[in-house]
């Protein structure tokens, strides 16, 4: 098939491949920078290892990291009555940002999936307590896809996200189908993760280690942070066989001042998303540029990113401009921080704006990660995902990964 802007037409079952139970990566490897890695370069492949990657990359390289940090989402309750239940926090209610929401105290509103609903009547309050720490868990609100749930807490002054810390655990991919262990609870987290926000890891940085970093830093490879907080949403399947009818979902970035300066800065040099979060908030980066060039007073509520904003554009401008447009509306913000939504659909027929390549691990079929990689590379995606499984490559979260340099 050929990849056109006619995007909506796309078959959701041209993007599909078999995925052997048995090559699901369940656990990761010892060393963080010893998974395999397969470089696809204009179409020529080369093997490697993670700990390759400085002498596979084009010099002066950019490479743009997402920063944030896990958070122990899942929290089981004992009712006294013997019953389990589990809530699992998805991400806050729409009165806070995701920042705001873990950083508060006493109490907090976050959207949640609870398993064992059926049990917890309405009205009825959950605790659960280890050592001084008192947790409380209030139903609120049943939605169509989740419920709002009321958390509260003592001691008061300690904030949700060391609250979760504590009293929760690390929400693990569900295929991997297993419940996480201590040593989850260090590898299914990058080593610079800083903000905390995501229930599933940016797991493409689960390779990098202190050495490596060090390693690209000394082959003159730069690096740069953002912040995409990773929703659950990131592991629903495209269900719909039009991909035009898939309701993409949506994740809080945050981007500070000095992070599009130091941007705008390198973007004569190859820029390299260091997973399918950091492209997406690479991407987003230029489209709400342009919505502020065609609207210089934009108001905060207004600037976010629908999935088909970029696919409806008639005209555009040049890279460097709608960065500049953006960077002047963040340096007008009190904490000069860009904080806001992205639901950004990449699908083959995407024009990209900034990335010039990709690191990435093997995603599951079906996927809206897959779709990415079809709109980066093509058809040889197929190409890639069949060397790969004919060379016993781990795939998913915990698997080895890839370097698209198109």
């Amino acid at each position: 098939m050929s990849y056109s802007t006619s995007f909506p037409d796309l078959s959701l079952s041209d993007f599909g491949y078999d995925l052997p139970e048995n090559r699901i990566a369940r656990y990761p490897l010892e060393k963080r920078d010893s998974s395999k890695l397969l470089v696809w370069k204009a179409s020529r492949i080369e093997e490697g290892l993670y700990s390759d990657l400085p002498f596979f990359l084009p010099a002066a390289s950019l490479l743009v990291f997402n920063n944030s940090r896990v958070v122990e989402a899942r929290i089981l309750f004992q009712k006294p009555s013997g019953g389990q239940i589990e809530i699992f926090c998805l991400g806050p209610h729409s009165s806070y940002s995701i920042s705001q929401a873990m950083s508060q105290t006493g109490s907090v509103l976050w959207s949640c999936l609870i398993g064992g609903a059926s049990k917890w009547k309405r009205g009825q309050v959950l605790t659960k307590q280890i050592g001084e720490t008192r947790l409380t868990a209030r139903f609120v609100e049943k939605r169509t896809d989740d419920f709002i749930v009321e958390f509260s807490w003592m001691p008061t002054h300690i904030s949700f996200a060391n609250l979760l810390h504590e009293l929760g655990s690390v929400p693990l991919p569900p295929y991997l189908k297993r419940t996480a262990d201590d040593k989850d609870a260090e590898r299914y987290q990058t080593i610079y993760a800083k903000e905390s926000g995501s229930v599933a890891a940016p797991t493409a940085g689960l390779h990098f280690s202190e050495h490596l970093l060090q390693s690209l830093t000394d082959k003159n490879i730069s690096s740069l942070y953002l912040t995409l907080h990773v929703g659950a949403g990131t592991f629903m399947p495209v269900k719909s066989e039009k991909i035009s009818d898939h309701q993409m979902h949506e994740e809080f970035i945050e981007v500070t001042e000095t992070a599009v300066e130091i941007l705008i800065e390198k973007l004569n040099d190859p820029v390299i998303a260091v997973g399918t979060t950091s492209l997406r908030t690479l991407e987003t980066l230029y489209w709400l540029g342009l919505k502020v060039s065609q609207d210089i007073n934009i108001v905060a509520e207004d600037l976010v990113l629908d999935q088909w904003f970029p696919y409806r554009q008639t005209t555009t401008i040049p890279v460097s401009e709608a960065l500049d447009f953006l960077l002047t509306w963040i340096r007008l913000l009190p904490d000069k921080k860009l904080i806001t939504k992205t639901q950004l659909f990449i699908v083959p027929g995407y024009s990209f704006k900034i990335v010039r390549g990709l690191i990435t691990n093997f995603h599951q079929p079906h996927s809206t990660l897959l779709l990415l990689v079809a709109a980066l590379v093509g058809p040889s995606w197929k190409s890639v995902y069949r060397l790969a499984l004919e060379n016993n490559y781990r795939f998913l979260s915990y698997g080895d990964g890839c370097l698209f340099l198109p």
